[in-house]
């Protein structure tokens, strides 16, 4: 599903050169559940990027179902994301003036699937247990609330690949436990591939496999 080779990235800080990433090199099977852990400022958000094709790396190359993400132009790079891979980030991204139902089936309208809207969005609400609060808007959500909303945005167009940037970081116990419980389904029921970022020894045991970011590196 996912192959990476000798990815690094640095970033430039006024006169001086940061380092990201060095080298990294991993595979993913498809259907896998991976976490990547980390300590603050590793590169683990970078990383995502780079799969995700958000971000480009300044060597090595990304492949996802065999296509090679970091040679592709920028529409062929939206588009492939757009149909593939669903993001999740930390800080739940929506988008304020939509209600919950409207960012949720934002990607499928994109995709120029809006035939399928209000059927998908309808299972998803009740998926993640909102059914109630479609007509709602972000501002109106609890933080779990808000990012079980992200989640089924990111999965709303059946993407094969699911990242995921500290998707629990800011909830608290409990909500970690929903959430969590929610992309172990999406993983086990649909076969979705899960590639996780993340400090949580929480989500690190759900996983099928723990990455440590700074042993992927040369």
């Amino acid at each position: 599903m996912i192959v990476l080779k000798d990815v690094s990235k640095t970033y430039a800080e006024g006169r001086s050169a940061r380092v990201v990433l060095e080298a990294v090199s991993l595979q993913v099977d498809a259907g896998e559940f991976v976490a990547v852990q980390g300590s603050s400022g590793s590169g683990k958000s970078t990383l995502l990027s780079i799969i995700a094709g958000l971000d480009l790396p300044d060597s090595g190359f990304v492949e996802i179902e065999g296509r090679r993400i970091n040679t592709m132009g920028e529409r062929e790079r939206t588009l492939y994301r757009r149909e593939s891979i669903g993001f999740v980030f930390q800080f739940f991204s929506l988008i304020p003036t939509l209600t919950v139902s409207e960012n949720i089936g934002l990607g499928l309208e994109l995709n120029s699937r809006e035939k399928e809207i209000d059927t998908r969005v309808k299972y998803l609400l009740d998926q993640v247990s909102l059914a109630d609060r479609r007509n709602s808007y972000p501002d109106r959500l609890s933080g779990g609330e808000q990012q079980r909303v992200a989640i089924a945005r990111a999965i709303a167009h059946s993407p094969t690949l699911v990242l995921a940037d500290e998707p629990t970081g800011n909830l608290d116990e409990e909500t970690e436990s929903n959430i969590l419980d929610l992309l172990k389904q999406l993983n086990d029921l649909q076969g979705t591939t899960l590639l996780v970022a993340t400090h949580s020894a929480d989500v690190a045991a759900r996983a099928d496999r723990v990455l440590q970011i700074g042993e992927l590196q040369q």
